[in-house]
């Protein structure tokens, strides 16, 4: 994965956790907040940028780097905070990687028709957010003991949204199983259509995996 400028708003326990992660794996990281006691909760090895003032502020975003950002996560303590912040980064600035914390789950399905990527306070992970934030990246939830096979996360690709998840199977290299849909998690069927914001559950060969990931990141869907 290539380092990015990526911002993070909200430096309590869920934001600073993140900066620190996404600083640590070579991200060029900012984070904001509107209370500087909050940055206190950073790392003494943090070597990011932190600053003052409120993740909807225009101004705050350009002087954090907005308009070199190519990932936001918005995670203060507040839904409409975090919502009418990733608005800001993907209408107004084009960030295409954006996610938002909600606390209110009946939320997400409206969020995400909105084309932005939620994590629900009762099931959130650092992990989970930078899986939000970096979609093309194929994540392993589970490996065989051999090391041949994987169950991987992806996000998927807005080339196969409104068409049959199928697609992407390839014998002996990919069979699609299961799609997390807002709040709830299926097995799939043969006629199962993606929608925008789906999650799927890949069985993946792992020999397989990175011309997985060149196809998710140049968004085109094998047959």
């Amino acid at each position: 994965m290539e380092p990015v400028h990526a911002i993070v708003v909200g430096c309590g326990r869920v934001g600073s956790e993140l900066a620190a992660r996404l600083s640590l794996q070579g991200h060029d990281t900012t984070i904001i907040d509107k209370d500087r006691s909050a940055f206190r909760r950073l790392p003494p090895n943090w070597r990011g940028r932190s600053v003052l003032g409120f993740g909807f502020d225009r101004d705050t975003l350009e002087e954090a780097g907005v308009k070199e950002a190519k990932a936001l996560a918005a995670v203060t303590s507040g839904d409409n905070t975090n919502i009418l912040t990733a608005r800001i980064a993907k209408e107004t600035y084009a960030i295409k990687d954006v996610v938002a914390r909600i606390y209110d789950p009946k939320r997400a399905t409206i969020y995400q028709k909105l084309g932005i990527p939620t994590v629900a306070t009762v099931t959130w992970t650092t992990d989970q957010a930078i899986r939000r934030l970096f979609p093309n990246k194929a994540y392993a939830e589970w490996s065989d003991p051999s090391g041949e096979i994987s169950l991987l996360e992806v996000s998927i690709p807005k080339s196969l949204c409104g068409k049959k998840i199928a697609l992407l199977e390839q014998p002996g290299k990919v069979k699609p199983i299961g799609v997390r849909r807002s709040t709830r998690t299926m097995l799939m069927g043969p006629d199962s259509l993606g929608q925008e914001g789906d999650i799927l559950f890949l069985a993946v060969a792992n020999d397989y995996v990175g011309e997985l990931e060149r196809l998710l990141t140049e968004g085109k869907v094998a047959k």
